[in-house]
């Protein structure tokens, strides 16, 4: 099997596009989403997309398949909301490890298929690790500052369990993502390091946060380069940013990072900035053009697409990504 090390050094690798827009499309019921197993389940379950690679696994591989096809070298298991913190919400924290497991062998399985037909292409699969529905940083109480609504070791514990769950399903990469608060960042890198120690092993890590604003901070308020300053103790395959912005909005900021940063870099935007409506107005081909300009400017290593963006955005990025050299870096991941 490829290592995604090696790979990385001779091209510009693609990422998929955003999972959540690609299941809108099959407008799934609450009876779609417990499926036979979860028929009597006490608690709403309609809106949690992570059970979905349960109840509906087909569905998922097939969502991977398409930005496979698209050309994508990455995709990102179903499991952004993966742990038991996020899964409270749905009283199904007992099925976290199920979940990230299964998760991770249907990406694996379509990922192996690809890379079968074509072996100069491998296709890999990263464990998705969202940033739960808590911050370590901030109170979510404006008459109580002191107050925490979760700590740094009920985030360590949740993320373990995940990390152990996504490796025993088979991904190649951890990717810690969408990060708007870098202490959550912390903990999930902490468990990370704790289970590679553990098993003796070397799985590669990516790591994209969130620049919420015009301010060009996280919403914790952190700059770019105090992000990366925070997370630069953990060898990383990649830094990068993802959501919240369109590629155009993304790119000072983007400048940024690749100026400072002697890890490979990456970047999945939103298909611009949301509509009144709250949609995703902007098409492949616009979003072709202003990807590459990152390309040109030599900002990128792994480059996809977050919110609004479908296989379509994927083959149009791919397309242009595939005429243009990696970005150099010095630091040898």
């Amino acid at each position: 099997m490829s290592d995604i090390k090696k790979e990385i050094e001779k091209r510009i690798l693609v990422l998929d596009g955003a999972m959540g827009t690609m299941l809108q499309q099959y407008n799934f019921t609450e009876e779609d989403f417990r499926g036979g197993r979860f028929k009597e389940y006490p608690s709403p379950l309609k809106g949690n997309n992570d059970l979905l690679s349960i109840t509906q696994p087909q569905a998922i591989a097939d969502v991977h398949r398409k930005y496979f096809e698209a050309g994508a070298d990455i995709v990102e298991t179903n499991t952004f909301s993966g742990t038991s913190i996020a899964m409270a919400d749905y009283n199904m924290e007992h099925l976290v490890y199920e979940l990230n497991y299964e998760s991770a062998k249907i990406a694996k399985k379509i990922a192996e298929e690809f890379t079968i037909k074509n072996p100069n292409k491998p296709r890999f699969v990263a464990g998705s690790i969202g940033p739960t529905n808590r911050t370590a940083s901030l109170s979510p109480d404006v008459n109580r500052p002191e107050y925490r609504a979760i700590t740094f070791e009920e985030l360590r514990v949740a993320y373990k369990e995940q990390v152990e769950a996504l490796i025993d399903g088979g991904v190649d990469v951890l990717l810690v993502e969408t990060i708007f608060d870098t202490l959550n960042a912390k903990a999930a890198l902490f468990a990370i390091e704790e289970v590679k120690e553990e098993r003796q092993i070397d799985i590669p890590i990516m790591v994209s946060g969130t620049i919420t604003d015009a301010s060009g901070r996280t919403l914790s308020g952190q700059t770019v380069e105090a992000f990366l300053a925070s997370i630069s103790h953990v060898p990383l395959l990649s830094v990068g940013f993802n959501c919240a912005l369109g590629a155009e909005q993304l790119k000072p900021y983007l400048q940024r990072l690749s100026n400072t940063t002697d890890f490979h870099t990456s970047a999945h935007p939103n298909a611009g900035l949301p509509n009144a409506f709250g949609e995703y107005d902007q098409t492949p081909e616009q979003m072709q053009q202003l990807i590459e300009d990152y390309l040109q400017d030599g900002l990128i290593n792994i480059i996809g697409g977050c919110c609004g963006t479908s296989p379509a955005h994927i083959k149009a990025i791919e397309e242009v990504a595939r005429n243009y050299k990696p970005r150099e870096i010095t630091l040898n991941v």
